[in-house]
């Protein structure tokens, strides 16, 4: 290629020979020139969809002599003219599009006729619902926000798009709805996805670590969905959705901490139900962080705390096992974390066997092994379910993270050692921010919807001015 210019130039064999130098590597690059005109048509055979291309491009290109002026009347698909520069026409031939080059002009021509595989909408597999939809995303961008265009019909529904300047040239798309949206976030926002500077990008969760304000932390300050629902439900409420190419995955922020125990289902269900099962998935949390930690400290230090029968039950239990508590429940925690990751790698029909047997096999082995005690079982396994009542699959994996400091905490110091832990993680909780806001806001409006949420008519209210309260 020349590098002395960028755009087009007017000597087609020389456009050729540029394009060739470029695609070097990629055999499936195809060059059909016109016996009856001096052009040539320019895509790569494997993204293109080569019926449509031959029938509605090449045959109507053949068939009669053409001027460059009437190819809009001649074939009837979308078509771009004037596009003149090399990066651009490059592009446009890595999504699947043909180029029309022709002798004596220095501009181009682009055909639509791409042709990537994708699979239809299925339901989501890891947020799953009762009451609400059954689509997903999918591997495509432009029906992913179709998705949510069914759900938001409205004019002002924005969408800004921006192509990340690495090796991989994503698309990415920015949805919220003007005059709800908070337009110095929204700067924010695409101020952060320009200046990126990574090499690659392939799923929505790097992104997400790109743009996050702390990536250390071990919680998500954005949240990541595969239901349309839920991102059109935070375009409402005036968050930004954030879609990467060829990720079937959906970025939503700013975000509160308590966005991360609520589900779509929450709003189709009655407000008695849908309160009972928050306060749940409250009382999970605590569990999740809380219970080994706990038992751990009564054991080792605050044993007076433990009403007798019970002491001695446990009493007679630990016995027999050789290991301090912290390396007793590490034990099981590890061996939990094992079963569980390799329940998510194996093929669905195998996973399941492995997790319920395997929870079953191995809980029971240690116990008649002496290395720890049925009391362990229990609280593990409590604790494992408690984590998975959490909707939201990046704050399920924090929790299970924090759990570990907090039985060494408490191995050190009892009681005293999770009150410490948990003063430390709520000044940590306090401090996170999403796109610049707190993750915790002390706004009257968000405690409408929050560990409790009011009728709907209520919270309704609230969003329509999200953009002044923020």
């Amino acid at each position: 290629m020349d590098t002395h210019t960028d755009i087009l130039m007017i000597s087609l064999s020389k456009n050729i020979s540029a394009l060739y130098s470029k695609f070097k590597y990629t055999p499936d690059l195809i060059v059909r020139y016109f016996q009856n005109q001096s052009a040539a048509l320019v895509y790569l055979e494997s993204l293109c969809n080569v019926e449509l291309l031959s029938n509605q491009i090449l045959k109507p290109l053949i068939s009669c002599q053409w001027k460059i002026e009437e190819i809009g009347s001649i074939i009837p698909l979308y078509i771009r003219t004037g596009v003149n520069h090399w990066d651009k026409i490059i592009q446009a031939i890595l999504q699947g599009k043909s180029i029309l080059l022709i002798e004596g002009k220095d501009t181009s021509i682009i055909f639509d006729v791409s042709n990537t595989k994708q699979r239809s909408v299925e339901e989501p597999s890891a947020e799953k619902a009762i009451k609400s939809s059954h689509q997903g995303f999918i591997e495509s961008s432009s029906d992913n926000i179709a998705l949510i265009r069914q759900y938001i019909k409205n004019e002002n529904l924005c969408i800004n798009e921006i192509n990340l300047d690495n090796s991989t040239q994503n698309r990415v798309s920015i949805l919220y709805l003007d005059g709800i949206a908070n337009s110095e976030v929204l700067y924010q926002l695409k101020n952060r996805i320009q200046n990126i500077q990574v090499r690659d990008i392939l799923n929505t969760g790097e992104l997400q670590e790109l743009i996050e304000d702390q990536a250390f932390s071990p919680f998500p300050q954005c949240i990541l969905t595969e239901r349309p629902d839920t991102a059109a439900h935070h375009i409402l409420e005036g968050r930004f959705v954030i879609i990467n190419e060829n990720s079937s995955y959906a970025l939503i922020a700013p975000v509160t901490f308590i966005s991360f125990f609520q589900h779509i289902d929450d709003y189709n269900l009655r407000i008695i139900n849908s309160n009972l099962i928050r306060i749940v998935r409250f009382l999970a949390f605590y569990i999740a962080i809380l219970l080994p930690a706990f038992y751990i400290s009564l054991v080792a230090f605050n044993y007076e705390l433990v009403p007798i029968k019970l002491l001695l039950t446990i009493g007679k239990y630990r016995s027999e096992v050789p290991f301090p508590p912290l390396i007793e429940a590490l034990i099981m925690e590890i061996a939990f974390e094992l079963l569980r990751e390799a329940s998510i790698r194996l093929p669905s029909a195998v996973s399941q066997t492995i997790g319920i047997v395997g929870a079953i096999v191995i809980g029971q082995a240690a116990v008649q092994a002496g290395i720890v005690s049925n009391m362990m079982i229990i609280i593990v396994a409590s604790t494992a379910i408690a984590s998975f009542i959490i909707p939201n699959s990046d704050m399920s994996s924090a929790i299970r993270l924090i759990r570990f400091p907090m039985m060494l905490m408490a191995s050190l110091l009892g009681i005293v050692g999770i009150v410490i832990g948990m003063m430390t993680l709520i000044a940590h909780i306090l401090s996170l921010k999403s796109l610049g806001l707190p993750i915790t806001p002390l706004q009257f409006s968000q405690f409408k919807d929050s560990l409790l949420r009011l009728p709907l008519w209520k919270i309704k209210k609230v969003f329509k001015h999200q953009k002044e309260k923020q």
